[in-house]
């Protein structure tokens, strides 16, 4: 077996049967010439894109289907492996990639946002004197550079503040930090820089002032993960590559090589997740970009092989934006137990994270209550006692498993970086493992790299670098104005198109239904708070959306934004893609169902209801009870010690307030611990309860019943938006 220790500079190669192809009779190591740093300009070297738009997804399943032999397999939907795609799909490779479950389902849509080079690795590097991990930042500084030029619609520099609160510290940071910048070079994003305590205050006012001594602030990276990744397999699929989510691979194919007598991968058996159809797919060259899967594919491939990778889970939860200031991240560098806590402004709200610790595989990772407690903990030590850190705030959270490289036996994940590994098995299959998001261009290009010398492919060298992905080439910071100007769009909305989509703002723009009002004219949202349409639901299928989970966490982010905005989007969202696809009504029961154990389980709706139950402890002193027992009977006039629908209905006509029944209902829902239709006192005083304690936050009944009371006098409407949408 053949093992690459990929760093960018460097390959070190093992024996066996990538060293008889290089002539090689035992281990060496020879220095690969390195890759100029400099900008490519794509377009010089490339005809445009075969396709002007990424053909349909059943088109795609036919030339799978009916291609008799592509040179390139690409096994994996996620960043890496969307990569791999277009690396080689644009060396003018005839290439097929195919993906169990939707585009960036697994690891590469649960990240922290960041595009970094890994401020960390660089300490690690100088601390150790160890010349890879050096590289391997260096790398991922130039890819960083790249990316925020190739998709400048969906990543943007990001200052970071990192806080001191020692005075010794400040001159170790400020020199470590400025390394970062150094090694950068002509990459660097925006020079660091050094803040007083009250500068550092004015910058992040909810900051820990306590001792604070002053602050240093460097530039990293920041992108839409799960847009991106899309983009990146929306581009190959322009460019002429086959792409096809929900493919499953059932096994791998073999033939026997007429001169060596060896057995050699050339495909896959595949299976359409969504009909049960299979089909065979054959290659000269099968790539394994898997992620924390690696494993089970090179087992398809011999039982026998050792596993290379060691999966990882890392927690983030999201919160209000009022958490975090809009233009400025923060980092934790040395938590309670020694990791290291990003608190960054995404998509206006704030998100945190992340935890790192040792992993079972699944394909439905579940964030613990312990992993989100113990980032609420972390960020308490930071913010201002003035600002109370409730866990009622959590407003989504989710685990995603990095796949890192390392010896098996290694018990310490939190201490290997995220180098990447290019493997080649006996038979030729092509594994990329490890790395992380920010370098999967120059990971894509070292697997391309050694399937084409591996198996004597006939390509030029990578023309990735410089080549903008779907919807970037036309984009500009202003391109939001005329979607307002020539649709009709709100502002809000107008941005968020320009920023999700690109140049392609337009098609979305186009689609956008009527809205029936003077402003905005068109643009109906799934859900008021947020800047999603409609019209989104409809573009999203084009971009191979398939089911409804597909819809609320990667063609929009709802789900990674506002688990309960989610929910109360989906049957919309579930109408709109059953009229598209043409869903009869059980299938349409189907999605719903899947979709809110989606949101139960992998996005925090689970954690969100454990904090509110039948078993819940009530923690009020005698005179709250007092206070809440009188708010109650409010409502409940004839004393039956629960109230309903009705009751609510008739304190709100009593001041003059309509509510529609359907609105009501969830309103009572939420708090209707043992679902028998009635709110009954010890529910509420159990729901009070847990909101002092900052558990539940934002409930609509509380919120309702509490300016009830405080009016029933004066006749003013009473807002039953969700505050924040916490809980």
């Amino acid at each position: 077996m053949a093992f690459y220790k990929a760093v960018k500079g460097t390959v070190l190669v093992g024996g066996g049967a990538l060293a008889s192809v290089l002539g090689l009779s035992h281990f060496a190591h020879y220095r690969r010439k390195q890759v100029n740093l400099a900008y490519v300009e794509a377009a010089e070297y490339l005809a445009e894109p075969v396709n002007r738009e990424p053909p349909s997804r059943e088109a795609q399943l036919l030339t799978l289907q009916n291609t008799s032999e592509f040179d390139i397999l690409v096994i994996g939907g996620g960043a890496t492996g969307s990569g791999c795609a277009l690396d080689a799909v644009t060396r003018g490779l005839k290439t097929a990639l195919v993906e169990r479950d939707d585009f960036s389902s697994g690891t590469s849509s649960r990240s922290t946002k960041l595009i970094h080079g890994g401020v960390r690795y660089l300490q690690k590097a100088i601390m150790k004197l160890d010349i890879e991990q050096y590289r391997m930042v260096k790398e991922a500084l130039h890819e960083r550079a790249n990316l925020l030029e190739i998709a400048p619609h969906l990543s943007a520099p990001l200052p970071i503040m990192l806080p001191v609160y020692k005075w010794w510290q400040l001159p170790y940071y400020w020199v470590g930090i400025k390394l970062y910048d150094l090694v950068a070079g002509s990459n660097c994003l925006k020079s660091s820089y050094v803040l007083s305590k009250s500068r550092a205050l004015e910058h992040f006012p909810m900051l820990q002032k306590d001792k604070l001594v002053g602050a240093i602030v460097y530039y990293d990276g920041q992108h839409n993960d799960a847009r991106m990744n899309l983009a990146i397999a929306l581009t190959a699929a322009r460019y002429g590559a086959a792409t096809a989510n929900y493919m499953e691979v059932v096994s791998l194919l073999k033939r026997t090589d007429p001169e060596t007598g060896t057995e050699r991968v050339n495909g896959a058996r595949c299976k359409d997740v969504l009909t049960g159809k299979e089909f065979d797919v054959r290659a000269k060259c099968v790539i394994n970009a898997t992620g924390p899967f690696t494993d089970t594919v090179r087992k398809m491939d011999d039982k026998s092989a050792a596993a290379i990778c060691q999966p990882s889970a890392g927690v983030h939860i999201v919160m209000p934006g009022y958490y975090s200031p809009e233009s400025m991240g923060l980092l934790d560098p040395a938590t309670s137990d020694g990791r290291v806590i990003f608190f960054l402004p995404w998509q206006k709200m704030t998100i945190a994270g992340t935890t790192d610790s040792p992993t079972d595989i699944t394909h439905h990772p579940i964030p613990s209550e312990e992993d989100i407690n113990f980032i609420l903990n972390e960020v308490r030590n930071y913010l201002s006692c003035d600002v109370e850190v409730r866990r009622g705030d959590v407003l989504a959270a989710w685990s995603g498993i990095r796949p890192l490289v390392t010896d098996p036996k290694s018990a310490d994940t939190q201490s290997i970086s995220r180098n990447h590994v290019v493997d080649i098995s006996e038979s030729g299959l092509i594994t990329i493992a490890g790395g992380k998001w920010t370098t999967y261009r120059s990971m894509a290009e070292d697997a391309v790299n050694a399937a084409i010398k591996f198996h004597n492919l006939k390509a030029g060298p990578s023309r990735t670098v410089g080549l903008f992905l779907q919807g970037g080439k036309d984009w500009s910071p202003t391109l939001y104005i005329r979607l307002v100007q020539d649709y009709g769009l709100e502002s809000e909305v107008a941005q968020h198109l320009a920023a999700t989509y690109g140049d392609k703002a337009f098609e979305v723009a186009k689609m956008a239904s009527v809205t029936g009002k003077r402003w905005p004219v068109v643009g109906v949202r799934l859900v008021s708070e947020f800047p999603y349409i409609e019209a989104e639901v409809k573009y999203g299928i084009k971009e191979y959306a398939c089911t409804a989970v597909d819809m609320i966490s990667r063609r929009t982010r709802l789900a990674f934004l506002n688990v309960q905005a989610a929910e109360e989007a989906l049957p919309r969202i579930v109408e709109l893609m059953g009229r598209e696809l043409s869903w009869d009504e059980k299938k349409k029961e189907r999605e719903l169902e899947t979709a809110r154990k989606f949101l139960y389980y992998e996005m925090g709706y689970k954690s969100r209801s454990e904090q509110l139950t039948d078993r819940s402890e009530i923690s009020l002193l005698p005179s709250d009870i007092d206070r809440y027992k009188k708010r109650f009977h409010k409502f409940d006039a004839d004393q039956k010690g629960f109230i309903t629908i009705v009751d609510v209905q008739r304190v709100l006509e009593s001041i003059n307030v309509q509510m529609d029944e359907n609105t009501l209902h969830e309103i009572l829902n939420e708090v209707d611990l043992n679902k028998n239709g009635q709110v009954e006192l010890n529910e509420f005083l159990q729901l009070m309860s847990a909101i002092q304690k900052g558990r539940v936050s934002g409930s609509r009944l509380a919120i309702l019943m509490k300016t009830a009371e405080e009016n029933l006098d004066r006749r003013v409407p009473i807002p039953v938006d969700r505050s924040c949408g916490g809980f």
